[in-house]
């Protein structure tokens, strides 16, 4: 069993950023731009920003914060995206979600000019995957793609099981999975919430992918000696013993599961780190594309 170290790739991967920032400024002038639009207070929501931030930071990329009230009406909030869909001197932005519940994230979304979305969730993001073409991949199904990659993992021919079918991770997961590339050429099953017999198609995957929420659902017996198990789940569990008072845990039993496995990422340390990674990879391709 080898662990998939998110860490370990997201390191090098933004070291790759580094040097491609570093000769951008260098060789054109040119500093990449990532601005993140924060609307409330979200504790979760704001954590996952300073990280965005400090991350850019870290490559010599420029960043920029936008904080507007949880009060904010949908109409003004799309005025806002407007201005940064109209700012020449941003190459990308996110909107975080969630959002508050009055305003319909899909139409914000939509708003977001295409080739500033580098979350990867507007339509045409979207499209462009589905017939592989060009395009920013949603950060954690690109996160994936690139542990897949560092650690050549075989997935040719291969049955991989997806568990979850959510927009932002597990249906266009098994777009990728099973597109004509490496990683892909997968046989895919998209599995869900209303799957009939979900232990036993678990048990088939060669690569099991789950991204449900539910706190170690996954147990051993869902799954198949030298399987390749990615845990995307990050759920906070109470747990008295730490100096949190709650511990973080994937959709996989690890300890029970691991032993089987060929290769699984572990939670945390594994996909999570590589989300981030992946939206400042998206920037930087998007300040590439100016060029």
């Amino acid at each position: 069993m080898e662990l998939l170290d998110g860490k370990w790739v997201s390191s090098i991967i933004l070291e790759e950023i580094t040097v491609e920032v570093s000769e951008l400024k260098n060789k054109y002038g040119k500093i990449p731009h990532l601005a993140a639009v924060l609307v409330g207070n979200d504790g979760a929501s704001e954590t996952y920003v300073n990280s965005k931030m400090r991350t850019c930071e870290k490559v010599g990329m420029k960043s920029s914060l936008i904080r507007l009230a949880a009060e904010i009406s949908e109409e003004t909030l799309l005025q806002e995206v407007n201005k940064l869909n109209q700012n020449p001197a941003l190459d990308g932005f996110i909107v975080q979600l969630p959002l508050p519940k009055h305003i319909d994230e899909q139409k914000i979304i939509r708003a977001i000019a295409p080739e500033k979305d580098v979350d990867g969730f507007h339509p045409d993001n979207v499209g462009k995957m589905v017939l592989n073409m060009p395009s920013f991949i949603p950060a954690t199904p690109f996160g994936i793609l690139q542990i897949i990659e560092k650690y050549h993992i075989e997935t040719s021919g291969k049955h991989c099981v997806v568990v979850g079918r959510s927009h932002i991770v597990g249906l266009p997961m098994s777009i990728l999975m099973a597109r004509n590339a490496y990683p892909g050429n997968c046989t895919v099953t998209l599995t869900h919430s209303k799957t009939k017999n979900l232990k036993e198609i678990c048990q088939s995957a060669d690569i099991l992918i789950v991204a449900m929420g539910k706190p170690e659902f996954i147990t051993a017996d869902m799954v198949k000696e030298g399987a390749v198990v990615i845990d995307v789940g990050t759920t906070r569990v109470p747990d008295s013993s730490k100096k949190s008072g709650y511990a973080i845990k994937g959709d996989v039993k690890f300890d029970e599961v691991a032993p089987k496995c060929s290769y699984i990422s572990p939670v945390p340390g594994g996909v999570g780190l590589m989300t981030v990674t992946s939206l400042i990879k998206n920037t930087l391709l998007a300040a590439k594309s100016k060029l």
